[in-house]
């Protein structure tokens, strides 16, 4: 998967000016192997950047972010590929609509291999995207491009979310920026597989969820229509995650989501 998503990058239309790979500590000889199996010109264009320790996604990709020495910054899961002219059109757009600070494009989804097709609700957006953001994961990961300093306003990814950093980061970023939508499949998402962190942490999203949206509502950045707002998708939330934790058992954490709910 790894080589796939990074041949990918290679056969770009346009040159990246520089390519960070993060190894989260990984135990299959990723970099062995990789280097093992690419031409020399390649492998002089990869920047291995090695944790000590798996730390999970968000502490990956924010060791590649303080790493990264360009204006622009694109992000690529090894799980995921890109069509050969995602850069070229991506970076065109930003370029030519400055007023935006990230953009992010369509996906084609794939389930071991076989086309997946997409519900209404998780095509990607353009502009003001916060209300969805509320609702579910909007943004793929490997679609988006983003200016560096967008970073320097909303910061990094939480370290301490093991899953769905993702949303609770695109929620910080969608309350203070509008996205660009790129409105091609330019990004190939891959999905399905056991050792995936959605896979993995499948059972404990909704909580997590809740917690990145009780946080951001206490975080005293949102306006009074995005905290209204925010406040009413949380006790949604809650609601939905209490009266699931009573029906399997789970009382004492179902009252107290439910307790939550009642709370804002």
């Amino acid at each position: 998967m790894l080589m796939r998503a990074l041949c990918s990058v290679f056969r770009q239309s346009v040159a990246c000016r520089e390519i960070l790979v993060v190894d989260d500590a990984s135990t299959d000889r990723s970099r062995e192997y990789v280097e093992g199996n690419i031409d020399r010109e390649w492998r002089g264009r990869l920047r291995w950047l090695e944790m000590s320790s798996n730390r999970g996604p968000a502490a990956a990709r924010n060791l590649g972010i303080a790493h990264a020495h360009g204006e622009l910054i694109a992000f690529l899961d090894s799980d995921d590929h890109w069509h050969p002219r995602k850069i070229e059109r991506q970076a065109g757009l930003m370029a030519d609509n400055r007023q935006y600070h990230i953009s992010h494009t369509r996906e084609t989804w794939l389930r071991r291999g076989e086309h997946l097709n997409q519900k209404r609700k998780h095509l990607p957006r353009h502009g003001d995207i916060f209300s969805h953001c509320l609702e579910l994961c909007a943004v793929g990961m490997s679609t988006v491009m983003a200016y560096r300093t967008l970073f320097d306003t909303v910061g990094y990814f939480d370290e301490d979310m093991r899953c769905c950093e993702d949303y609770a980061f695109w929620l910080r970023v969608s309350c203070r920026f509008p996205f660009l939508l790129v409105d091609e499949q330019l990004t190939v998402k891959e999905g399905g597989r056991a050792d995936q962190v959605s896979t993995r942490y499948r059972q404990g999203m909704d909580r997590l969820r809740v917690e990145a949206l009780d946080r951001l509502v206490r975080s005293g950045v949102l306006t009074a229509g995005q905290q209204r707002e925010a406040i009413q998708e949380l006790r949604r939330k809650c609601a939905i995650y209490g009266r699931g934790c009573l029906k399997h058992g789970r009382t004492e954490e179902g009252r107290h989501f439910l307790a939550l709910a009642e709370q804002w």
